[in-house]
């Protein structure tokens, strides 16, 4: 059983081009939730932080950048919806941290999770002091 203060933490670099977007998101939640650690412990954070770059040029599959909607609640009456290709023009990295954090437990410990995911549009981060260690998740796409 792993201990909140014991647990090393590493810092991984995930290059987004060209991969699909459920298949990334389902890696990066199982590498935030520490799961491909045999010490994982369901209510210790034992995850590693993982930063994503080139968050623009990640890919669906199928009509899903005209199909899929997002749709969330103002506070007005009604709700407000966007389609994954106009998000993927305002806020790139919004389609991938809302993959990943429907993957995430819906608790504190979860949010903790999320707080470790740290993605960017284009090729460069702030995180070159942390060494992320470059890691190949998800095959790419065909298309």
């Amino acid at each position: 059983m792993a201990k909140k203060g014991e647990v090393d933490q590493k810092w991984l670099l995930v290059d987004a081009t060209e991969k699909i977007v459920g298949r990334l998101a389902s890696e990066i939640a199982v590498i935030l939730m520490g799961k491909h650690r045999p010490t994982y412990t369901p209510h210790v954070d034992t995850g590693d932080f993982v930063v994503v770059v080139n968050a623009e040029k990640i890919h669906f599959s199928g009509k899903k950048w005209e199909q899929k909607k997002y749709a969330w609640y103002t506070g007005y009456p009604r709700q407000r919806t966007i389609t994954a290709e106009a998000r993927r023009e305002n806020k790139p990295e919004m389609i991938l941290s809302e993959a990943v954090r429907r993957m995430l437990p819906k608790n504190k410990l979860g949010r903790a999770m999320l707080a470790k995911l740290k993605i960017y549009a284009g090729p460069t981060h702030p995180h070159a002091a942390q060494q992320p260690e470059p890691t190949a998740l998800a095959t790419p796409s065909k298309s």
